[in-house]
């Protein structure tokens, strides 16, 4: 017996009206707050590039570049999250939710290769070192410093979502490179030591990509359908054992729709009961996904017990009533 429809009264097929695992949930983000934070980060970019040629220096200048690269970010993760807002539909069944996370992954493999340049060019300006002039350093970096933490104080509250936590971890990394270069800045006036120019573009470009290997090894997790880091299939399937008239659970498939959407599949092996029992015991199955899990949406296939298991995860024991 297969119990699949598309009707939330249905008790096959479930979509949870809410995700209420971990007892607790985040204030949405407002999509113009990111539209914003691009403008912001424009004007920031040219400051950093005027600032960057007068002063001579490769940080601010590789500063510049690394904040450049934050505007495509935050214009795709503005599109990503209008378009996750979208319902589902005949072409995105599951909806758009994944939007995000294609939007992060691709942010993170532009900065990778972007955290390689820097990296390069920093490497060249230890061969050939140039006198920086500090107060353009000083002071440009103060203009960068007051609008990488505003954006990161606006982006707090979006830090659950994936897209958004690579466009917060990013602009957290922008700031504190700036009170590096305000510190190397100093240090360069007082010292004359011109080689931490480089070394803090070298430690930037470190930076980024540390932070970005992170969120590209997460995205792709979920593009291709891996299991939510804080589920475990087998205690799903312990949790559904434990439901009256289960006998066994096996074929089980946990995946994230990406921004916290979960969904579960599963096969069940029941004994011979009346339609009405099975519409029960199907309701319980949801509600016990729904309410230990998270799980928003499930799909659950009824079988008769005592047929021989064919694939997928297999719980061998019956429930222990």
């Amino acid at each position: 017996m297969a119990a699949h429809s598309h009707d939330h009264s249905h008790p096959g097929h479930s979509h949870s009206p809410g995700h209420a695992h971990a007892g607790h949930t985040h204030a949405a983000l407002r999509p113009a707050v990111l539209g914003w934070a691009m403008a912001a980060t424009l004007g920031l970019v040219v400051a950093e590039v005027f600032g960057g040629i007068l002063g001579r220096s490769v940080a601010l200048l590789n500063d510049a570049v690394h904040n450049l690269s934050d505007v495509p970010a935050l214009g795709i993760s503005y599109l990503a999250m209008r378009w996750a807002e979208r319902p589902a539909d005949g072409e995105k069944t599951y909806g758009y939710h994944r939007a995000g996370t294609l939007a992060a992954f691709t942010n993170a493999f532009v900065l990778v290769l972007l955290s390689l340049w820097l990296g390069y060019e920093a490497f060249e300006r230890f061969r050939s070192p140039v006198a920086v002039v500090e107060s353009w350093m000083i002071w440009t970096s103060v203009a960068a410093l007051a609008v990488n933490g505003g954006i990161t104080l606006a982006l707090v509250r979006g830090r659950e979502d994936l897209n958004l936590r690579s466009i917060l971890i990013h602009n957290f990394g922008d700031a504190l490179s700036n009170i590096a270069i305000i510190a190397g800045a100093l240090i360069i006036h007082a010292t004359g030591a011109s080689w931490i120019d480089p070394l803090l573009g070298l430690a930037i470009g470190l930076l980024v990509l540390w932070s970005s290997i992170g969120i590209l090894r997460e995205s792709s997790h979920i593009l291709l359908e891996g299991r939510p880091p804080d589920l475990r299939v087998e205690d799903v399937a312990r949790a559904i054992l434990t439901i009256e008239g289960v006998e066994e659970v096996h074929d089980v498939h946990l995946w994230s729709l990406g921004g916290g959407h979960h969904a579960l599949s599963l096969h069940a092996r029941i004994p011979d009961m009346h339609l009405d029992e099975c519409e029960l015991l199907l309701a319980s199955i949801q509600r016990v996904a729904a309410k230990e899990f998270g799980v928003e949406h499930t799909t659950v296939q009824l079988e008769r017990a005592g047929l021989p298991a064919k694939s997928g995860y297999v719980m061998p024991e019956p429930a222990k009533k």
